[in-house]
């Protein structure tokens, strides 16, 4: 666990020096140049800066143990994080789609300029660079923030790649796709925060976990030949991983010291799973003839 949220730590402060460098950039090539794409662009990379703060803040709370206070840990620290995050980018979403707009409409100053091309090659190889950093830190810990960076640089690449296309076709004086690319941009920079939103929410509300874990944990119970049925699988979310209770019936014949022992070994073997954080299991006591109906 230690080793997961170490690894979280570097992967955002990697992030956020290299988003830093990457809006310095584009701000000043993007209001020089007058590219309503590499602006939005450069807005994206402010929202990623936030972003890989938000995790690394959010990565450092949520690393914290369990304590009398919070009996549970401190694992929603980065879902609630994760919603600030999710509500700048819909606002930074929504005033560079209106600027986008009231560009296509009013006519693109842009101009074509060498900056500009340079820039978003540095973009690319910068971001390919910390997606691949990142995709191979994912790999060793599975971790869901180091994920959604992960896809966060990879958007990036194909994203710049588009605002470069934009830069290119000025050459042949096209130059309605800049706002088009800038309108793009604004889009997906909403999805990305609705979907980190709904995320976030959901974790917070409590959701479930989901179906495969549950099938998972009751293919575990169906191992043990004393437990006669399952009743009810309940769970509730303590950051990426869930607190697991689960309600299980045995021979009402069977000594208070064995049913307990066996309670205790099924808790030890559902929390083997990667989603679980933790495993409580109530045994109900059933005679011969409910074993029987």
């Amino acid at each position: 666990m230690e080793e997961k949220f170490e690894i979280t730590k570097k992967a955002g402060i990697y992030g956020i020096i290299g988003n830093i460098f990457l809006l310095i950039i584009k701000a000043i090539v993007g209001f020089v140049s007058k590219s309503q794409a590499m602006i939005a662009d450069s807005f994206n990379s402010a929202g990623d800066i936030f972003a890989s703060l938000m995790t690394f803040i959010g990565n450092k709370i949520s690393s914290a143990p369990n304590d009398e206070d919070h009996n549970l840990g401190h694992g929603k620290a980065e879902y609630i994080f994760s919603m600030f995050i999710s509500i700048s980018m819909i606002l930074v979403s929504a005033k560079l789609l209106y600027d986008s707009v009231i560009t296509l409409i009013l006519g693109s100053e842009l101009q074509f300029s060498c900056f500009l091309v340079i820039v978003c090659i540095a973009t690319i190889i910068i971001k390919l660079g910390l997606y691949i950093y990142t995709r191979n830190a994912f790999k060793k810990c599975n971790n869901i923030l180091l994920e959604a960076n992960m896809k966060d640089h990879r958007n990036d690449c194909i994203v710049t790649s588009f605002t470069l296309l934009s830069v290119l076709l000025t050459l042949i004086r096209i130059y309605w796709f800049d706002s088009i690319v800038g309108i793009g941009i604004s889009i997906w920079i909403c999805y990305t925060g609705v979907t980190i939103f709904i995320e976030s929410y959901n974790v917070l509300m409590d959701i479930s976990v989901d179906d495969k874990t549950k099938k998972l944990i009751l293919d575990i119970c169906h191992t043990y030949e004393e437990i006669k049925n399952v009743g009810d699988i309940i769970s509730t979310p303590v950051g990426a991983q869930y607190l697991i209770f689960i309600t299980i019936l045995l021979d009402g014949n069977l000594s208070t010291f064995d049913s307990h022992k066996l309670a205790d070994n099924l808790e030890k073997d559902v929390s083997k799973l990667d989603k679980v954080y933790k495993t409580i299991v109530h045994v109900e006591p059933i005679t011969i003839e409910q074993q029987q109906i």
